[in-house]
């Protein structure tokens, strides 16, 4: 990827943004057990951040995905996982059906307020991860009646429930086969009927607020439907490849944050007269660790050309989302080994990512999913009923 001085200024913007707006508050939020996230989606709404490569006419930049995935690197070079994979699941999970498949009704109503920052948004698809919910053998249904649906159900694992404004919800319209039976549904989480669980006291990511919603005779306007009904299977998948991808190329910058801050610490901390750093074992893992950060950086760059270029990443997103989650694996472990009991401490942040980043395994697609999606692209993955 060539970067131009376009690319090179939203990165010093982003960059800004993490130093002065995220990284000074993340501790206190994470004692709060959320982050404000109405006035930090303010402000980056006022940089015009939340709308990179979204339509011009409703308040984007309209810029290629590209610029997206510079702004992904840049945030999530924040202390704490927690406001990146919020800000993620609005930005690359929650709008771009909307943003593709949405009348412009739809678009002027929710897509519009929410990248000017004036709405929050959720993601309400999936089961298995904490970013969204039900799988894709899903129980929650939107029944017709007349204009209108009636949706019964709950989702899981929410990300923003709390403080969400709205979510883009995938819910079973019809009878049928699994990838040919469901909608994406736009529902206001004001609507009557709609009601949610206390939030879920995970082990890491402890500034986003997770929870469950529960829909009890919804009624909401068949307007609010993306695209043609029973269409949301495929809008879905496309819209986990924009997930995948902000994912991964969101782990770049934090990951080097975390081999340059062990890096630092290493060589002031002194065993036998000597810094940690010497030792061979510890010089070797951490360019070790750099050089599988590139070649992360490489994967993530190579789906991003073949999203731009119209054609299938799904198999280039999936290894670079299995290579991410299993990356900050090792490279937290590793990290916390080398600064020893003061990497047990709480407040360390590399204590903190490795609580955080641990669900990116599980979340967005767990690596298993991953895996089978790659072997069936592999064409080596057992054909269904054999």
């Amino acid at each position: 990827m060539n970067f131009t001085e376009e690319h090179q200024a939203l990165r010093a913007t982003v960059s800004q943004f993490v130093d002065k707006e995220l990284d000074p508050f993340v501790t206190e939020w994470e004692k709060a057990g959320r982050a404000p996230l109405h006035d930090i989606f303010k402000k980056m709404g006022d940089l015009g951040l939340l709308g990179i490569s979204k339509p011009e006419e409703f308040g984007g930049m309209g810029l290629d995905y590209s610029y997206q995935l510079v702004f992904a690197e840049e945030i999530g070079r924040a202390f704490g996982g927690s406001v990146p994979m919020a800000i993620g699941v609005q930005t690359d999970m929650c709008t771009p059906a909307l943003a593709r498949f949405g009348s412009d009704e739809l678009k002027t109503e929710f897509l519009a307020p929410s990248i000017a920052g004036d709405l929050a948004r959720l993601s309400g698809v999936k089961a298995v991860a904490p970013l969204v919910v039900g799988n894709i053998g899903l129980t929650t249904n939107a029944k017709s009646d007349g204009d209108d649906y009636i949706i019964n159900g709950s989702k899981m694992w929410i990300t923003n429930a709390l403080q969400a404004d709205w979510v883009c919800l995938l819910a079973n319209t019809s009878e049928g086969q699994v990838h040919a039976n469901k909608s994406l549904i736009i529902v206001p989480l004001n609507t009557k009927g709609i009601s949610f669980s206390d939030p879920i006291d995970k082990i890491g990511m402890r500034a986003s607020d997770t929870g469950q919603i529960f829909f009890d005779d919804v009624r909401v306007p068949k307007r609010n439907r993306i695209g043609e009904e029973n269409k949301g299977f495929i809008m879905q998948m496309m819209q986990f490849q924009e997930e995948r991808m902000f994912a991964a190329a969101s782990a770049l910058k934090g990951m080097e944050r975390m081999i340059d801050l062990t890096i630092e610490y290493t060589r002031e901390r002194k065993v036998f007269g000597a810094p940690l750093i010497t030792n061979q074992t510890i010089y070797f893992k951490m360019a070790e660790l750099q050089s599988e950060v590139e070649a992360l950086r490489a994967l993530v760059w190579a789906a991003c050309d073949e999203h731009m270029a119209g054609r299938d990443a799904t198999k280039l997103a999936s290894m670079a989302k299995l290579k991410m989650g299993r990356l900050w694996r090792e490279l937290t472990d590793s990290c916390l080994q080398y600064w020893g009991g003061m990497g047990f401490t709480w407040d360390n942040p590399i204590s903190r990512a490795y609580r955080d980043t641990r669900i990116l395994s599980i979340a967005g697609g767990a690596d298993e999913v991953m895996l089978s999606i790659i072997a069936k692209y592999m064409e080596i993955a057992p054909k269904a009923g054999r």
